[in-house]
């Protein structure tokens, strides 16, 4: 059985796009090819023009480093470090500053201005997600994968995040790539796909709650 079947899919620059569909659909290993993390035993996956075939391991170590921003579910911020600290890790082990202002910038969008000195312990749930979306951001990458963003949050939180993320997309112009389970996280994205046995069933503009879940229902 194959865990992806003839998947083609295009994500266009600073859209919102969400991949649905039931446990072993598929989404996970969509999700980990297209960030580079699995390699594809066929087909090609192209970020910002570059074909991830063509690079060694260290070179895709660096893209993913470099273009990929990486949101997860259990936050995955290092404890000892502060707020700002662990936005700046990817730029810092880049060897590499911020763009003036861009530190800044996020904190106040993501509000976290108030917070940058704080340890995750000391924050919410909710406010070390927000820490996690800076990190992912930080860097400008060119796609911003989220994994279940909201799976650990409770559900102001969880609105309060996927509010951030549609800000992100359309005052930062980012592109994000959410897998979820949530019908109400996925109407926060423009474009909704639904995974079943490993292929694309559905590709359909995002509208509401009550359009995911009949999509997802016309799916299965």
């Amino acid at each position: 059985m194959r865990a992806l079947d003839g998947v083609s899919v295009s994500f266009p620059r600073g859209r919102f796009t969400a991949i649905m569909g039931p446990s072993g659909s598929g989404k996970s290993t969509l999700m980990h090819i297209l960030a580079g993390l699995d390699r594809p035993t066929s087909g090609k996956v192209v970020i910002d023009g570059v074909a991830l075939a063509e690079l060694d391991d260290s070179e895709l170590t660096e893209l993913r480093r470099d273009k990929i921003g990486f949101v997860f579910q259990f936050f995955n911020l290092l404890p000892v470090l502060s707020a700002r600290e662990n936005i700046m890790l990817p730029l810092s082990l880049a060897g590499r500053r911020a763009q003036d202002g861009r530190l800044e910038q996020l904190a106040e969008t993501l509000g976290l201005s108030d917070r940058l000195e704080h340890r995750p312990s000391e924050l919410s749930g909710g406010q070390q997600q927000r820490v996690a979306m800076a990190r992912a951001l930080i860097s400008q990458p060119a796609v911003v994968f989220a994994d279940e963003p909201t799976g650990n949050l409770d559900t102001a939180s969880s609105d309060e995040i996927m509010a951030l993320l549609r800000q992100a997309a359309d005052e930062l112009g980012q592109t994000i790539v959410m897998v979820t389970h949530s019908p109400a996280a996925a109407a926060y994205a423009d474009r909704v796909l639904v995974l079943v046995d490993g292929r694309i069933v559905r590709d359909e503009e995002a509208t509401s709650v009550e359009h995911v879940l009949d999509l997802m229902k016309q799916a299965v």
